[in-house]
């Protein structure tokens, strides 16, 4: 998922571009409460191309195609096989924390797409039956390595969507997803960062609760699933809550563009923080924000950021499929791509119904175009689990282009 540092062999490469940033910043102050409305009129973008009904559905089932044709015996998405020489840090707990991960965000779309086919409800059902057994087994790998949040997250999303599918008298089965649910939330308690939110990398290891400098996009990411959690009646516990929507606040600039993390916060004109930067970020913290009823996020905001994603899409596009990990300019990292495009689709669902075609139909072309020959999107070549959050990333925003 979203990888910061990574191998050894390519520490020696990246090293250079990062060693200006490594340096731990002491705590951060409190943002201010006087955050403007950001406005970007030259970045509005022209009328899109429609798109039909029809040219979505054949995206999208070409999507489940790929994902029921690539699907592992054992019911679940992905594996350790390296797609490149050079990769992240990841040991065997990582690896089965992305397994996990990426089959909870493959479940979750086949749920919303229908599904609408024999093959589609077989896979579904044995992705279920994986989810179910192993998400209460994920654990992070070691002090150091934390990606488990990703799984806890994703996970907790999954387990809502099977929820919806559940007659309302299958009473044992909705109980089994809302344990399975606090088994998640008693996780992401554990693996709390000490200033608040989550990060996935803890390098002052050495305490039970991770110094981990809190990552924005992660905390959004978590905060959602909460959300989506909370409307089915499992809420979260408050002060996980509150302390993560308190330092993702202090994480905003006053334009909405986010920092990386918090370890960044001196260094706020860095690229990576910059709107460039932020691009794939925004939205999700946008709208994890508004969600969780912050109102400086209106519906000005959430439209300002779509527009600079879609006209400035291509500082998002020249990270994608890059090998290192922010490379690209403003250091945007190619894991960003479907993870902001995911999130801006569900900005868009924020939306009065009236300004919603004018981006889902933006939204739909640029996903459209980057589709690959197979029916897979992906943006990352992470071992081999890149098309297997691209992929139900990608059907998910489309399903969110309907009109």
């Amino acid at each position: 998922m979203m990888h910061r540092y990574i191998a050894l062999s390519l520490l020696l490469l990246a090293g250079a571009m990062f060693s200006a940033l490594a340096a731990p910043p002491p705590k951060p102050p409190q943002a201010s409460a006087n955050t403007p409305t950001p406005t970007a009129p030259n970045l509005h973008p022209k009328e899109p191309t429609p798109l039909s009904p029809g040219e979505l559905q054949a995206s999208i089932d070409r999507g489940v195609a790929f994902l029921v044709k690539n699907q592992n015996k054992d019911g679940s998405w992905g594996s350790a096989g390296k797609t490149k020489q050079l990769n992240i840090i990841a040991d065997v707990g990582s690896q089965h924390a992305f397994r996990v991960a990426v089959t909870a965000l493959c479940v979750s779309a086949l749920i919303e797409t229908g599904p609408n086919s024999t093959e589609a409800k077989q896979a579904l059902d044995r992705g279920t039956a994986f989810l179910y057994e192993e998400l209460p087994k994920v654990r992070r790998d070691n002090e150091m390595l934390i990606y488990n949040i990703w799984t806890h997250g994703y996970g907790i999303q999954a387990l809502v969507h099977l929820y919806g599918r559940l007659p309302k008298d299958d009473k044992e089965g909705r109980r089994k997803i809302e344990d399975l649910i606090r088994g998640q939330y008693d996780r992401l308690t554990r693996y709390e960062s000490a200033e608040g939110g989550w990060g996935y990398y803890d390098f002052d290891a050495g305490s039970q609760r991770p110094a981990a400098s809190s990552t924005s996009f992660m905390n959004a990411a978590v905060l959602e699933a909460f959300y989506e959690a909370k409307q089915i009646g499992v809420a979260p516990p408050e002060k996980l809550v509150k302390r993560s929507v308190a330092i993702t606040r202090q994480q905003r600039l006053p334009d909405f563009s986010y920092l990386y993390g918090t370890y960044l916060w001196q260094r706020p004109a860095v690229g990576i923080n910059r709107p460039g930067g932020s691009l794939g970020r925004s939205q999700a913290c946008n709208l994890a924000l508004r969600l969780w009823g912050d109102k400086t996020v209106t519906d000005q905001v959430l439209k300002t950021w779509l527009d600079r994603l879609i006209t400035r899409n291509g500082w998002l596009d020249m990270g994608r499929k890059r090998p290192i990990p922010h490379e690209s300019f403003f250091m945007v990292a190619g894991y960003f791509y479907y993870f902001g495009h995911y999130y801006a689709s569900m900005c868009i669902e924020q939306l009065k119904h009236e300004d919603r075609p004018f981006y889902q139909d933006h939204l739909g072309n640029i996903l459209l175009a980057v589709q690959e020959k197979d029916g897979s999107w992906w943006d990352y070549p992470l071992y081999n689990y890149g098309q297997y959050w691209g992929t139900p990333m990608a059907i998910m925003s489309l399903e969110r282009c309907r009109k």
